[in-house]
């Protein structure tokens, strides 16, 4: 959202990642799925955002390689929990390898399946109103599925926080009818029109849309 000089200046004066955050993400930005990562000033700015909301127990839908997930879990007390949902085994087991690296594994419990059936697992288990966030990374038709059921799962208070929400600046394209584009254009649309929460789509990283449920 930055030209490439003000970015390094602010990574320089403003990024604490530890050397196990650092390995993992240099490591995936020389993968071809490089853009599923979050950008390091988003990771840290959500953790700042949980530690201020005293959050305890939260969702990740989307780990991939486990860079933001690290970030997610070193914010949350020794006894916090987050549930991180994906369908990946093998790029999943690098962010196993990594949370566990960083003394984080405890924290942290991995559920590979279908997301939406995880989620929907909770709820029907009584976890409705139990989460304090959750956090939304994955594939992009299933975003407006996936903050109804974030909705349904945090409690009034609860902050729900999805990525790629400006989606490269191809939301404004209006070239691009692509599935992904269309589908993130609706999402922005769907939470910009929902009286249930408080919102705002911050311009850091590929665009990180907040919403604080009433």
């Amino acid at each position: 959202m930055i030209d490439k000089e003000l970015l390094a200046y602010l990574r320089h004066v403003s990024l604490r990642e530890t050397e196990i955050m650092v390995a993992n993400r240099r490591t995936t930005a020389a993968e071809a799925n490089a853009d599923l990562q979050v950008d390091p000033e988003q990771g840290q700015f959500m953790a700042l955002l949980l530690k201020l909301a005293g959050a305890r127990r939260g969702i990740e839908i989307g780990v991939y390689a486990g860079y933001s997930s690290l970030w997610v879990a070193q914010s949350l007390p020794t006894e916090g929990r987050l549930l991180a949902c994906d369908n990946d085994p093998e790029i999943t087991e690098r962010a196993r390898r990594d949370w566990a690296a960083a003394g984080l594994a405890d924290r942290i419990e991995l559920k590979l399946g279908d997301a939406l059936a995880t989620l929907d697992a909770e709820v029907a288990a009584g976890m409705a109103g139990a989460y304090d966030f959750v956090f939304i990374d994955a594939d992009k038709a299933g975003y407006i599925d996936y903050y109804e059921r974030a909705l349904a799962l945090v409690h009034a208070g609860g902050l729900i926080m999805a990525d790629n929400s400006l989606w490269h600046g191809r939301v404004i394209d209006p070239d691009d009818e692509s599935t992904d584009t269309q589908a993130i254009r609706a999402f922005n649309r769907h939470v910009h029109a929902d009286d249930r929460v408080d919102m705002s789509l911050i311009p850091i990283g590929d665009g990180l849309t907040l919403a604080y449920k009433r």
